[in-house]
């Protein structure tokens, strides 16, 4: 598997589908170009911005408003209606400029070379080193900094304020204290921790990640296993995740009993009914619970998988980045217009304002005490990308994951893992 892809300017059609994974995918969304080149009636370039998170679309069209006002050169047209952009690269019109979320697939346009260096932008210098760095986990091209961070979400256990305090249950730091913590609970009438199995992506994004992510070095493996060379060499899942796989079977104990038929919504509604201990979710939960019980008090931690407490981190992703392909209507206008999005007044209000991190040096860290516990972790930097998040989708991680919490089959799976990601390798070399 490539860090590094091939020169720029010498990625075919062919080869950006295969880095992409997603060839199928080529014709499955309508190309819209309105928007591209010369801005009707504006005497300036119209650039086509794309956002991508549902949620708050009318504050992206609220922003590119008040960019056309400040300005008259440049006209921003946000487009809210992409739910994909491998179709826009593979038929050579992507947007001119996008506020995207930063994930493996998104990485294969870094790794392809069709994203434009942002390092001399004095903006590309004010973003903490920590969250920078992330970037180039998934993939680096050459020496150039292709992807801005803008929001950073952290994601770990909710919990119910009320209900550790009246059980006399302090966060935990270590395991043996989350095992005693679902203990008191249950003898109390409590579900400990409430899953949600039938919905995979909450098990991948949630236990799955959480647990690995405190109870091994994700990013030093991820590392490892992407370099280059022999794979016969490289650390195993089965060798790296056991220990953590073998708590995690360990706690299902704790769980709901119906949890392998409960989904997302199931999980949010019985968190807002007040029953519940903890919740393995993301920020995006508490609006859904706040719709039942607005008042429900709710902290976030860290879930502890060994008996050292420094082991604890946070798992994070770049919700949003920023980042302007090469073939830009106008590259220069849109890194004027990426220079004016990171702006303190800008990239902090919002993501003090939605649940999330600013990614700039000296940003005031989040006030809001959903998530004011796992602050001491990013300040600190120890924080790590999930270890779901490095699979490519050919590899049904989340399924595995179920299964092994279905039928306890915790190290059957890893050794699944291992041999997919094997012949993932293989072929990669191959091609």
């Amino acid at each position: 598997m490539l860090v590094n892809g091939p020169p720029r300017g010498g990625i075919s059609r062919r080869s950006l589908l295969r880095i992409a994974g997603l060839g199928a995918a080529a014709g499955a969304l309508p190309l819209s170009l309105s928007g591209c080149g010369a801005g009707a009636g504006s005497g300036g370039t119209t650039l086509r911005w794309v956002a991508n998170k549902p949620e708050v679309l009318a504050v992206f069209d609220e922003l590119a408003a008040q960019y056309n006002a400040s300005q008259s050169g440049v006209v921003i047209d946000h487009d809210g209606t992409q739910t994909s952009i491998v179709p826009q690269f593979v038929r050579g019109g992507p947007p001119d400029v996008a506020c995207y979320n930063y994930n493996l697939e998104t990485s294969n346009y870094v790794r392809g070379g069709v994203l434009a260096d942002l390092a001399a932008l004095p903006a590309a210098q004010t973003i903490n080193p920590d969250y920078q760095s992330l970037v180039t986990q998934y993939a680096s091209y050459e020496d150039e900094t292709s992807v801005l961070p803008w929001s950073v979400t952290a994601a770990g256990v909710i919990y119910n304020v009320q209900l550790f305090a009246d059980n006399g249950v302090e966060v935990p730091e270590t395991y043996s204290q989350l095992v005693e913590a679902c203990q008191k609970f249950r003898s109390a009438g409590v579900t400990p921790i409430y899953t949600t199995a039938r919905d995979v992506w909450t098990l991948g994004q949630g236990m799955w990640d959480y647990a690995t992510g405190s109870g091994a070095d994700v990013p030093a493996f991820f590392a490892a296993k992407l370099a280059e060379g022999d794979e016969s060499g490289k650390p195993t899942f089965l060798e790296t995740f056991s220990p953590v796989m073998r708590n995690v079977l360990d706690l299902r104990q704790y769980f709901n009993p119906d949890f392998a038929s409960k989904t997302y919504a199931d999980g949010n509604l019985a968190m807002a009914q007040g029953q519940v201990a903890m919740y393995l979710q993301g920020p995006w939960a508490f609006g859904e619970i706040a719709k039942t019980s607005p008042d429900l008090e709710l902290g976030t931690f860290s879930i502890p998988m060994t008996e050292d407490a420094d082991d604890r981190a946070v798992r994070v992703n770049l919700d949003l980045a920023m980042w302007v392909p090469t073939a830009s209507a106008s590259v220069e206008d849109a890194q004027a217009f990426v220079s004016w999005m990171m702006q303190p007044e800008i990239c902090t209000a919002y993501n003090q304002e939605n649940l999330a991190f600013s990614p700039l040096q000296g940003a005031p860290s989040t006030a809001d005490p959903r998530i004011a516990g796992l602050a001491p972790y990013l300040d600190a930097g120890r924080i790590y990308q999930g270890a779901g998040t490095f699979v490519p989708n050919t590899i049904p991680l989340q399924n595995y994951f179920q299964g092994a919490l279905l039928d306890g089959d915790g190290e059957g799976m890893l050794r699944t893992l291992d041999a997919d990601w094997d012949r993932l390798a293989a072929r990669s070399a191959l091609s």
